[in-house]
């Protein structure tokens, strides 16, 4: 499964496309969180592109996505910027600058590419899938409690 799509240069875009990626990969067999953690990756990389960089020469940017075996691969090309894309340590009280922090954490892997017309920032997630069918039980976090009595 793959999609290329072709947006505006416009924060509309974000949440247009959280829903089409979302709606393929769990039609494709991608558990739910997964599908989520991507949502999210995608988002950030959207985001970043409409915040920092220019659009391609068409007015747009490019947004892609590709799901085979374990591995969901996705991509966001814009004009490109006068910056490098990098992650960097945002301070607690910053309103941004956590987005390719966020990416690294929720992918295996993430990267920039450069060509003629632009810059692509592609990142690599583990689409984990239920074996034979069988529905895999979320993890729960354990509940802590705290005992004032120490």
């Amino acid at each position: 499964m793959s999609s290329v799509v072709f947006l505006p240069h416009a924060p509309s875009s974000v949440s247009d496309v959280r829903k089409r990626l979302c709606a393929d990969l769990l039609a494709s067999g991608v558990y739910e969180e997964v599908a989520d953690d991507a949502a999210v990756v995608i988002s950030e990389l959207i985001s970043n592109a409409l915040r920092h960089a220019r659009p391609l020469p068409s007015g747009e940017i490019r947004v892609s996505w590709s799901h085979d075996g374990d591995l969901i691969q996705l991509a966001v090309s814009d004009g490109g910027s006068m910056t490098e894309p990098r992650r960097t340590r945002a301070a607690l009280s910053s309103l941004g600058g956590r987005g390719l922090s966020i990416v690294e954490t929720l992918s295996e892997g993430w990267g920039v590419s450069h060509e003629d017309d632009g810059t692509t920032v592609w990142a690599i997630l583990r689409a984990i899938q239920p074996a034979n069918g069988h529905h895999v039980p979320a993890v729960h976090p354990m509940k802590i409690v705290f005992d004032p009595s120490f």
